[in-house]
């Protein structure tokens, strides 16, 4: 059994690392900008799900390729930032037909935001690498069964994830309805974030590692 101690060590780590914002934080905001709150909160539970996929890889040792692997990393992160570039030229496409809802979130699949959010939760290369090389060093070998301590301390990303982005969510989807009173600003809102998420997927694609 890993000591209490690390777990609380790692439980911490967790927590400044998700409570800063990031990648996912940026897209959730986005997501609550363009399609509403219930989107953008099925977008945080489809993130979560694709992040722990993460951690299942990492704790049977897919983490060690893309550690030592400058192209399955490039790879990776490549295709996470494509994938928001994507769904930023979407929600720029569609901003005007946001405004002509004057405020009506527009209805989209809960499917396709857990996909969504899944993919983009998959794909961010940097919660791989944290993975990578902090799970390692918050177990204990002595103990037994590292990939299983590694599922358990994996799994407190994505629920604090849950939680934290949640609140994300829901403060960007309050300020999205003070935008919806006007046509012109629901208009903007819709844009931004749609320049949010395409902004997000250039950063991501220009920073990491280089060798």
């Amino acid at each position: 059994m890993m000591p209490m101690s690390q777990v609380l060590a790692f439980a911490v780590l967790t927590l400044v690392l998700v409570a800063v914002p990031g990648p996912s934080v940026l897209f959730t905001i986005g997501r609550a900008l363009t399609v509403g709150r219930r989107e953008a909160l099925l977008t945080v539970v489809g993130n979560a799900a694709g992040v722990y996929v993460q951690v299942v890889a990492v704790a049977f040792g897919v983490g060690v390729v893309v550690e030592r692997s400058a192209a399955v990393f490039t790879v990776i992160k490549l295709a996470g930032a494509g994938y928001l570039v994507y769904l930023g030229v979407r929600a720029l496409r569609h901003r005007r037909r946001m405004s002509a809802a004057l405020g009506e979130t527009p209805a989209h699949p809960a499917g396709r935001s857990l996909r969504d959010g899944f993919v983009v939760g998959l794909l961010n290369p940097k919660s791989i690498v944290f993975f990578v090389v902090a799970l390692p060093q918050f177990t204990a070998p002595e103990a037994g069964n590292v990939p299983l301590q590694m599922l358990l301390l994996g799994a407190l990303f994505p629920l604090v994830a849950l939680v934290l982005d949640s609140v994300w969510a829901y403060a960007a989807a309050t300020a999205r309805t003070w935008f919806a009173r006007s046509p012109r600003r629901l208009e903007l809102v819709g844009g931004a974030g749609g320049l949010m998420m395409i902004g997000l997927g250039a950063s991501l694609a220009m920073t990491g590692r280089r060798d």
